[in-house]
């Protein structure tokens, strides 16, 4: 099984992060999207876990990276919009911090308490939401770069198969075998 295992003080190189401004976002937002969404579905009891109803904005703020994203959380849905900064105005509550404290705060690789209290991350706006948003996370014990790599193994594996499967006799995926009649 793949791990890794960041220490919260790491933080992404100025070079890399230069590199990554000009790039475009949207690529990245509908990858966060889907991960987003999987770990809802994977892990169904997170937002009832939450504890409150309606919309719920959190700011995700790392520090060292070129962009930030908002992760909108209603009832049974989630979405995630990646910006090159964040409007407060509009947020619950906002976290921000080094990419790998919050991937390590994800992970529960990292204490939240000696994360904020070292001052590795900052918290503003409402607590209790952030709160419940994170023993939400650490009850759903969510490895976020192994449901990361899923969904990348996902992503390569499941075109490979259906063409695999439609140019050669390897079963093909569910749904599959009725394009692989059409080519007959």
């Amino acid at each position: 099984m793949f791990t890794l295992s960041l220490r919260p003080d790491f933080r992404v190189p100025d070079l890399v992060s230069s590199v990554l401004r000009p790039l475009p976002l949207l690529p990245l937002e509908i990858f966060l999207q889907q991960l987003t969404s999987s770990i809802v579905r994977r892990h169904p009891g997170i937002l009832e876990r939450i504890g409150r109803s309606g919309l719920l904005r959190f700011g995700i703020d790392p520090i060292d990276v070129p962009f930030a994203m908002e992760i909108a959380l209603r009832d049974n849905s989630s979405s995630v919009r990646l910006m090159r900064s964040l409007d407060e105005r509009h947020l619950h509550a906002r976290i921000a911090g080094t990419l790998a404290a919050l991937i390590g705060l994800v992970d529960g690789e990292s204490d939240g308490d000696a994360l904020f209290f070292s001052r590795d991350i900052a918290v503003t706006g409402d607590i209790a939401a952030v709160l419940a948003l994170r023993n939400a996370v650490d009850a759903a014990e969510i490895k976020l770069i192994q449901e990361a790599v899923a969904l990348v193994g996902l992503w390569v594996s499941q075109p490979g198969r259906l063409l695999r499967g439609l140019l050669t006799d390897e079963p093909c995926p569910d749904g599959a075998a009725e394009r692989g009649a059409l080519r007959q």
